[in-house]
């Protein structure tokens, strides 16, 4: 089992001694939140809190996922960092490319390009892309952004981009893992289709157990029996036992986490506190595992 250490929407100068203490904790990655803007009015609802109410996010601190990335990769030597997650279809798809292999290069094959389709229409309003078929256009991204990292030209003709024959240098000395977040039919889907792994946002084991079964089946289907990642928040994180009965459902990566974020208000956890919960987590659970 690998161990992601999931903070956010803190203290932005918590951000680098946390990386630190997370990788001398013996963590293998840090997750990365991604948020472009707060809009003023909006109906829209948010979908991993039980009301669905976002105001939480109001005011709250987010460092540019790429930016933020780059900064904890300068300032550690191991540990991975994986947004979680960009939300790919509001981007260009040629600069997220060039970002991804950039970010990937300079940090020794230390990221992970986690990808989301935002639930918000004002997303792509601000962006100036079209919030219709956005699934479809989520496909032709991650299908350019792999072309493109993995080296030599590449060109794509689709509904939604045609690229002429382009390569970007430098890229990655290794490929450059894509994982899908979300928990709709079509999120596992795409990311037993087109991608590396998925990631999980949490939420009832119940509801966990039937994506993982459905995950199986999808792989079993796509005839697909090679390696795939899926990183699991679950509260079994939290005891060796816990992780075991993960393992065996074939969970190769626990998000944890010592908060719950989604509340009003700044965070006031004291860097010292988030530290300790660190260690503590390293000791009680990572060495035993």
């Amino acid at each position: 089992m690998r161990f992601t250490y999931a903070e956010a929407m803190t203290d932005p100068a918590h951000y680098i001694p946390l990386a630190q203490a997370a990788e001398a904790a013996g963590f293998h990655s840090m997750s990365i939140a991604d948020s472009i803007a707060y809009p003023a009015e909006s109906d829209s609802t948010y979908p991993y809190t039980p009301d669905g109410n976002r105001e939480f996010l109001d005011d709250k601190p987010f460092i540019e996922a790429f930016v933020l990335s780059a900064a904890l990769a300068a300032a550690t030597t191991r540990l991975r960092f994986t947004p979680f997650v960009i939300k790919l279809p509001i981007r260009p798809p040629v600069l997220v490319a060039k970002q991804a292999a950039s970010l990937a290069y300079l940090s020794g094959n230390r990221f992970s390009l986690g990808v989301g389709i935002s639930p918000w229409p004002e997303d792509f309003q601000i962006m100036g892309v079209p919030f219709d078929k956005r699934g479809k256009r989520m496909d032709e991204c991650i299908e350019i952004v792999r072309g493109l990292s993995r080296g030599g030209y590449f060109e794509y003709h689709g509904e939604f981009y045609d690229i002429p024959k382009i390569k970007i240098t430098p890229v990655p000395t290794e490929p450059l893992p894509i994982l899908v977040g979300g928990h709709s039919d079509a999120a596992l889907r795409r990311a037993v289709r087109l991608c590396d792994g998925w990631m999980h946002a949490g939420g009832d084991a119940a509801e966990l157990d039937r994506m993982l079964d459905r995950l199986s089946e999808l792989r079993r289907e796509a005839g697909h029996s090679g390696p795939f990642e899926i990183h699991v928040a679950s509260l079994d994180a939290y005891t060796t036992d816990g992780i075991k009965r993960l393992e065996d459902k074939g969970v190769t990566d626990v998000i944890v986490g010592f908060r719950y974020p989604y509340v009003a208000g700044q965070d006031t956890e004291p860097l010292e506190t988030k530290i300790a919960h660190l260690n503590r987590y390293g000791e009680s659970i990572i060495a035993k595992c």
